[in-house]
C-alpha cells in the first residue's frame, strides 16, 4: 500500500509544485513548501485513509503548512520576491509580446488575491476539481468555494480592465 501511495505522490509533483507556486508567488518557495509537505506525508502515511484521494490530502496538507509559516514570526521566515520568468515562446512576435503581457498582467492579479482566493482560483481553475472537490481539500463548505472564486473572477477581471471582458477564456478559466 505504501509503495503504490509513494509511487502516485510522485505522479503529482507537477501539480502540487503548480499549487505551490500559486500559495507562495514564488517558484522556489512553492518548491520548498512541495518538498516539506512530501516530507510531511510520507513521514504520517498511516494517518493517509485509503480510498481517499491522495491530491486532496497533499493540497490539504501543503494548504495547512502554508498558512502555519505565515502566522510564524517574520524572523523566521525567509521569502523569496523575485517574479517567476516568462517562457519565451515562438511565433509572431507582438503578438506573443501581448500574450506575455497579459498573462504577466494575469499572474500579478492572481498573486495579488487573498490566499484563501488563490488557492481556489489554483484548484478548481488550474487543477481542474471539482467545487466539491476543492472544498473536501481545503475544508470548506462548497458554497465557501463558490463565493470565493466568484470574488476571485470579478477582482482579476477588474484588475485586467479593458484587457479582459466578460465571458473571456483564459486557459480554460472564464472571467
Amino acid at each position: 500500500m505504501s509503495e503504490q501511495v509513494r509511487l502516485e505522490l510522485v505522479s503529482l509533483l507537477p501539480r502540487l509544485r503548480r499549487f505551490g507556486y500559486a500559495l507562495t508567488g514564488s517558484m522556489d518557495d512553492g518548491d520548498d513548501l512541495v518538498q516539506s509537505a512530501c516530507e510531511r506525508a510520507l513521514t504520517r502515511l498511516d494517518q493517509f485513509q485509503p480510498g481517499t484521494r491522495l491530491d486532496s490530502w497533499m493540497y490539504r496538507i501543503m494548504q495547512n503548512m502554508w498558512t502555519d509559516f505565515k502566522r510564524a514570526p517574520r524572523s523566521r521566515r525567509e521569502i523569496n520576491t523575485q517574479p517567476a520568468e516568462l517562457e519565451p515562446r515562438v511565433g509572431d512576435a507582438q503578438r506573443d509580446a501581448e500574450r506575455r503581457l497579459f498573462l504577466a498582467a494575469v499572474r500579478r492579479a492572481v498573486g495579488d488575491l487573498p490566499p484563501e482566493q488563490r488557492s481556489v482560483v489554483v484548484l478548481v481553475c488550474v487543477e481542474g476539481l471539482s467545487y466539491r472537490e476543492a472544498a473536501k481539500a481545503l475544508e470548506v463548505p462548497i458554497g465557501t468555494v463558490m463565493s470565493r472564486l466568484s470574488r476571485a473572477r470579478l477582482t482579476v477581471g477588474q484588475a485586467l480592465g479593458a484587457g479582459a471582458t466578460p465571458g473571456m477564456k483564459l486557459q480554460g478559466w472564464t472571467l
